[in-house]
């Protein structure tokens, strides 16, 4: 690693120059575009299982982010035949108006922000994870920084406050990935409706390429995009909330594919009735529901949030966010069991009656 081009504030390394100092095996290649095809095919109805998107607000510490993907990966394996999980791994935090930024901005979580060692760090994470088949999700939330990291995910969302952002829903036409769209903030589903819309669509616009030079990017459109409620002023999560949104997707001929996020407006900020809203989630499944196609779950090592103090972050504590409150690894891996165990035979049905309505 050249010192200049990671320490200089203002001289930002490329895409491709990280790219080659980071580069990825074929295995890696091969095992996300698999992945994608995957995620896809659940979307669509054709995979029976449920994507769980599962981990941290958001990435401040390389090792606990280690720690907690093995835990994962392990959890992962023996639920693999009805779940299909997904690791959170974001490292931008849209802020409403002040806060830490994510590790990519502020790497050092002192008010530094060296952005370079932020990207490099951020792809050396990924590709950890990824050598242990950890599949890997993230939010675009800079639509620059994206590059430095696309070829590594499996599965994107566009956030609640950037759902309108017409260059979110042009980089969403543009890559070969799912994306999912939140609701925007305020729990209106229009928006997010509209961005699928918007993003199955070509498009033309100007962007950066590999090299960091300004050109001129045409899309065919990405069909693999589905809307994500998180709740806003009230929770949306409710037998008549899914109703009402499979309403309006088949009445302007989209498929009715949902996924719930369980925190943020769905919990009312309160990271431990996630689990109340997975359970509403087990019963309307078993009841028949076969929109919900994906769970969002914010999880880490240790439950709840801590406070940074920018100015002494040495007094963190071990495996608790520093965003958003989690439910701890063990809160999660028993209610992905009760999943698991409560739906096993329920997917397979919901898998045929699928193909059967659409």
């Amino acid at each position: 690693m050249q010192k200049n081009n990671f320490d200089n504030k203002n001289n930002l390394i490329t895409p491709k120059e990280l790219k080659n100092k980071l580069p990825i095996s074929q295995d890696i290649k091969n095992n996300i575009l698999i992945s994608r095809k995957i995620i896809s095919n659940i979307i669509n109805g054709k995979d029976c299982r449920l994507l769980i998107v599962c981990g941290p607000c958001s990435i401040h510490n390389i090792e606990e982010t280690i720690e907690y993907g093995n835990l994962l990966k392990n959890l992962s394996l023996k639920l693999k035949k009805n779940i299909y999980f997904v690791m959170r791994v974001y490292f931008e935090k849209p802020r409403t108006i002040l806060g830490w930024k994510g590790l990519i901005n502020d790497p050092y979580m002192n008010q530094t922000f060296n952005i370079n060692k932020g990207l490099y760090l951020a792809r050396k994470l990924l590709i950890r994870l990824a050598t242990k088949n950890i599949l890997l999700a993230t939010e675009i939330l800079n639509p620059n920084t994206f590059q430095y990291i696309d070829d590594l995910l499996s599965w994107v969302a566009i956030g609640a406050r950037t759902v309108e952002s017409q260059i979110h829903r042009e980089i969403a036409s543009l890559i070969n990935i799912p994306v999912g769209f939140k609701n925007n903030t305020n729990g209106d589903i229009n928006a997010a409706i509209n961005a699928i819309q918007a993003s199955a669509i070509e498009h033309h616009f100007i962007s950066l390429n590999q090299n960091g030079k300004s050109y001129i990017v045409n899309t065919i459109g990405n069909k693999n995009c589905h809307i994500i409620l998180r709740g806003g002023k009230k929770p949306n999560y409710y037998k008549h909330n899914i109703i009402k949104c499979e309403k309006i997707l088949l009445n302007i001929g989209l498929k009715s594919k949902i996924m719930i996020d369980c925190n943020h407006g769905n919990s009312n900020k309160d990271y431990k009735k996630q689990i109340l809203v997975i359970k509403s989630i087990i019963s309307q499944i078993k009841e028949g529901n076969i929109s919900i196609i994906g769970i969002m779950i914010e999880s880490y090592i240790n439950q709840g949030n801590q406070i940074l103090n920018l100015k002494n972050n040495k007094k963190l504590k071990y495996g608790i966010s520093i965003t958003d409150g989690c439910l701890d690894f063990k809160s999660t891996e028993k209610i992905l069991l009760q999943i698991n165990n409560e739906l096993d035979l329920i997917l397979k049905t919901r898998f045929f009656k699928k193909k059967n309505n659409h």
